[in-house]
């Protein structure tokens, strides 16, 4: 049954899914590492340590 797609059509898929895959990385590269910064940071408020 997938001999009936069109090779055209399924190369195009699969580069798109490539680039989609590739930015939803990015993506959560930058969240994970705002949530680093973000927990580093409330957990010294939390044991009385500062940064200053």
């Amino acid at each position: 049954m997938e001999k009936e797609f069109n090779t055209e059509a399924t190369e195009g898929t699969k580069e798109e899914l490539c680039e989609t895959l590739i930015a939803i990385s990015v993506v959560a590269k930058r969240l994970a590492k705002k949530l680093s910064e973000n927990g580093t940071a409330e957990g010294d408020e939390e044991c009385g340590n500062t940064t200053e």
